[in-house]
């Protein structure tokens, strides 16, 4: 399911700010990677504009910020590589392509299109777990904050007679290894389809960078912020079960589609599709920018506006997901001391790739 659309009170363009300054942490070094790796005379020379694509986008802002960054370090690594300062060497054209899956909130994300932008903008809506472009087409891939979503759960989630059957949880966070895995499965042959897409679809030379969700390995992902997060909101539709608010069964098919995964994971994943050069790939703390304690109700209000779709469609009621968030607010509150004592470990991801 699509983030929140529109402008209101629970939306993703209104609830995206620890997002972007997540983001916002690898901006220098992705113009630095642009700058020394990526090849703008030769991609130039073959195409006079340039096409880049940003992949879940969601309904912005963030997504300008970033596509405006990242057109920036192409434009001036073409002028270092093409000496053009004057009139008489003619910048290459860009255009910019936003995807989403086909729900998302399209409308809001286009009115809001910076009026000075320097770029032809399309809208591209479809998985980008599949092809999405014609082959040989994008010169630069940019994702953040979306590779970590699965497209589809493992079917074993939902089989009452599996080892990884997950009844009573949400998520792997604190699950028997069975369902762990089934999940790490899951990831690497998604990861699997999306590198053999993105493949196709860059030029010879092109670049990917990639931001994502991730955990550093052998770390239970219960003792982390985000599954501090989700055992409280298994927590909380546990008790709205037991009060007789929901029921039993919708619980124990409900699972999150999220997977982070751990820095060798991913790697060895980039490695066997044997198609890019890995030019950077690191952990980072993504609350840098946080200097004082989580705001803990903040926090929540930016989960809910990427996750209240899909807890609304299966649970069929915003009023229950209304409580489900309150009282998991409440809970976490209870833990802000632990939960502040973990938000700045290194847990996400910054990978960026260039196409063989």
């Amino acid at each position: 399911m699509p983030m929140n659309g529109g402008s209101g009170t629970y939306s993703y363009s209104k609830n995206s700010y620890f997002q972007r300054k997540a983001a916002e942490i690898e901006r220098e070094k992705i113009m630095e990677v642009i700058a020394e790796k990526l090849d703008m005379k030769n991609l130039s020379s073959v195409s006079n504009t340039i096409r880049v694509a940003d992949l879940g986008c969601s309904t912005g802002p963030n997504t300008f910020v970033t596509m405006q960054n990242i057109l920036e370090a192409m434009q001036q690594k073409y002028r270092s590589q093409c000496n053009a300062h004057d009139d008489h060497q003619t910048m290459p054209e860009f255009q910019v392509f936003f995807n989403d899956l086909v729900l998302n909130d399209f409308n809001t994300l286009f009115t809001s299109l910076p009026k000075d932008k320097q770029y032809f903008a399309a809208g591209v809506p479809g998985s980008f777990h599949g092809r999405l472009f014609p082959e040989s087409s994008i010169h630069l891939v940019h994702t953040s904050h979306s590779l970590h979503w699965l497209s589809e759960l493992p079917e074993e989630l939902q089989d009452k007679d599996s080892p990884a059957w997950n009844k009573g949880r949400i998520h792997y966070t604190s699950a028997p290894n069975e369902v762990v895995d089934a999940y790490m499965s899951q990831f690497a042959k998604e990861m699997d389809n999306f590198l053999e897409a993105r493949a196709k679809e860059l030029v010879p030379g092109g670049m990917m960078v990639m931001i994502l969700t991730g955990t550093i390995k052998g770390r239970p992902h219960s003792e982390t912020a985000p599954g501090m997060m989700y055992n409280a909101i298994s927590s909380s539709l546990m008790d709205m079960e037991k009060e007789g608010l929901i029921d039993e069964g919708q619980v124990d098919t409900f699972n999150l589609p999220l997977y982070a995964a751990s820095l060798e994971e991913l790697e060895g994943l980039v490695v066997k599709n044997g198609c890019f050069s890995i030019e950077k790939m690191e952990f980072s703390d993504p609350a840098t920018w946080l200097k004082g304690p989580l705001d803990i109700t903040q926090w929540v209000m930016h989960i809910r506006a990427v996750m209240e779709c899909m807890f609304a469609t299966h649970f069929g009621s915003h009023e229950i997901v209304d409580q489900m968030f309150q009282r998991s607010t409440q809970k976490l509150s209870h833990q802000s001391e632990l939960i502040n004592s973990r938000c700045h470990e290194p847990s996400q991801l910054l990978a960026v790739l260039k196409r063989k």
